[in-house]
């Protein structure tokens, strides 16, 4: 699990040095790296977070680090009495349990991971250390979760532990569709997901298989699953129920192969968006500010509150640079036309 800073431009790009990483194990630790980090770039090794904190066994609440593994957290429930479909967490989910609360996964079950959340607790940009759940610092909680890391460095997370695995006891089966093809065997896997209506899903695998064909990209694997909606973080993707489709294909490793998949993506993503879907928005840097605002009705809301947060825009990632990039150059135009009025 690794977090980088992002700072305003140097004059010259070739000057810049190349940002050191620091390993962090301790709040204290991170707040001194984020305090730091005013002065120069640095890149944050949050591996070392990785640590059960407090075990509440009357309300069923666990605190562990960020950085914290599913695996791990399995196997610790296991231990303490999760029972058999703790070690169902492992398949659900991978990477880091702040890792997902960032980007709000969606469970075993379905259901985003938000609901699964009482309180996370996170060091700012500006190396303050605050803690949010639903009652303190609820707009914070709102914004962080789901927030992409964007609103601060996670440092710790509380789970329900008795709805995570009741979830996991009401695990769904990924759907494997029978439209895989071999990929050629020099080739590189490349995976793109997108949401559709479920009514619209039909046709929309119908019109993914015929883009496929049409260019010539021979289709690994198809993967549906059903996610349901919430209604309680910012930047939600989960604003209706959806058919969660992921296509895993084959790219060669060449600049042309490259621009191709992205031409298709593109293509793929033009269906779902026509047909009422939508897309994970962490994964793509295709679609334009109209689109990503159709999908994501609070996206303005969520930048106004992250600024409030990071003022001087400390903490980033491509999708928002992107996004801000092209309000931006929105401004202007909106500028001119109130002069032409």
């Amino acid at each position: 699990m690794l977090a980088t800073l992002t700072f305003p431009a140097m004059a010259d790009l070739r000057a810049a040095p190349d940002p050191a990483t620091v390993v962090v194990r301790s709040p204290e630790e991170l707040r001194g790296a984020l305090h730091a980090a005013r002065d120069r770039t640095l890149s944050l090794d949050l591996s070392a977070l990785n640590r059960m904190l407090r075990l509440d066994r009357r309300r069923k609440r666990l605190e562990l680090q960020a950085a914290t593994s599913w695996s791990s957290l399995a196997a610790y429930l296991s231990e303490h009495g999760g029972g058999a479909h703790a070690g169902l967490l492992a398949q659900a989910f991978c990477g880091s349990v702040g890792d997902s609360v960032s980007a709000n996964e969606a469970g075993p079950d379905g259901e985003p991971l938000a609901v699964h959340v009482e309180a996370i607790s996170l060091v700012s940009a500006q190396g303050e250390l605050r803690r949010a759940d639903r009652q303190t610092n609820a707009g914070l909680f709102r914004l962080a979760v789901g927030g992409h890391g964007l609103l601060g460095v996670l440092y710790s997370v509380t789970l329900r532990i008795d709805s995570l695995l009741n979830a996991a006891a009401r695990a769904e089966t990924l759907v494997s569709l029978d439209l895989a093809q071999p990929g050629p065997k020099s080739a590189e896997p490349r995976a793109v997901r997108f949401f559709v209506p479920p009514a619209k899903l039909d046709a929309v695998l119908e019109s993914f298989k015929e883009l496929a064909e049409e260019h010539r990209v021979e289709l690994d694997s198809v993967a549906v699953r059903k996610v349901h909606p919430e209604h309680e973080t910012v930047l939600r993707w989960a604003t209706r129920e959806w058919a969660s489709v992921q296509l895993r294909y084959a790219v060669r490793p060449t600049l042309g192969a490259c621009a191709h998949a992205t031409e298709i993506e593109r293509r793929w993503l033009g269906v779902a968006l026509q047909q009422g879907g939508s897309f994970p928005i962490g994964t793509s840097s295709l679609p334009t500010l109209a689109q990503f605002e159709a999908c994501y009705p609070a996206l303005r809301e969520f930048i106004a509150g992250k600024r409030r947060q990071d003022p001087a825009d400390r903490l980033q990632s491509s999708w928002y640079r992107r996004v801000s990039a092209m309000l931006r150059s929105e401004w202007p135009a909106a500028q001119a036309s109130a002069g032409a009025e």
